[in-house]
């Protein structure tokens, strides 16, 4: 018999071995997948240093993939206070060139091109952005005074995590200041519906002391965070993994020690 997925354990750990622990239904495993599943035992938990090891055994992909962190958080982020949103500056960066937007004003686009922002300027984007549903960059950074203008895009930003925001730095009037923090390796996070935050820290490529410092800071930035109307384990799961990867369970003991 089939049992639905629940949407909070298809985050513990990668899908695939989601269906054959839980359900009846086969799955394929590449024959590299194979050969690296025993490596992390169902159950086990390691070190955020032994992950960040590990985790560059265990990668199949032939490209560089992305090594991204999955925290599952004892909070409810239907309560305001509990709502966990907000930045950390990676000390390495996530290996990924991005994209900025600045919208603002005449007075502010030599700055923002100086910073090195992508693209800049406002009407002209804001037009694209609603006519056309154009999202194609990482980081929208917006001055205070065409926060009023733009507002109407947050429809279409917000779902993509692109609308600017104060929280999360993106709304200034230090332009220069936000593109090169976002350049130099700052990311937002947010908690999702289920109690979740997924955060990109680089990539397989980067030295295994590389991921374990970007990894380590992110989470402590999170740690830090704890509301203080959250009651119990405050981390209730932490997994590292990489794009094609089994998912590597952290010891959330040694993170909160």
């Amino acid at each position: 018999m089939f049992v639905n997925p629940s949407p909070v354990l298809t985050f513990a750990f990668p899908f695939s071995r989601f269906l054959t622990h839980y359900t009846n239904v086969p799955v394929q495993l590449t024959k590299k997948r194979k050969q690296v599943n025993p490596k992390v035992p169902l159950g086990k938990t390691f070190s955020l240093q032994d992950a960040s090891s590990l985790l560059k055994e265990v990668n199949t992909a032939k490209f560089d993939a992305s090594v991204d962190v999955h925290i599952r958080l004892g909070i409810d982020p239907r309560k305001a206070d509990q709502a966990i949103r907000g930045v950390a500056v990676l000390p390495h960066g996530t290996g990924k060139t991005k994209r900025v937007l600045v919208l603002c004003n005449p007075d502010k686009e030599t700055e923002a091109k100086e910073a090195g922002a992508d693209y800049y300027g406002l009407q002209e984007y804001v037009d694209k952005i609603e006519k056309q549903g154009w999202t194609e960059v990482d980081v929208i950074i917006a001055t205070p005074s065409v926060m009023p203008k733009i507002a109407r895009l947050g429809k279409i930003l917000g779902p993509r995590n692109l609308m600017p925001n104060p929280k999360s730095g993106t709304v200034t009037e230090d332009v220069a200041g936000a593109v090169k923090e976002v350049k130099g390796g700052k990311i937002a996070f947010r908690v999702d519906k289920q109690g979740i935050i997924h955060a990109s820290v680089g990539r397989v490529s980067f030295p295994k002391e590389k991921i374990y410092e970007n990894a380590n800071e992110l989470l402590h930035t999170i740690i830090k965070m704890k509301p203080a109307s959250a009651k119990g384990a405050y981390l209730k799961s932490v997994t590292l993994a990489s794009t094609m990867s089994p998912g590597i369970h952290i010891d959330t003991k040694t993170l909160m020690s």
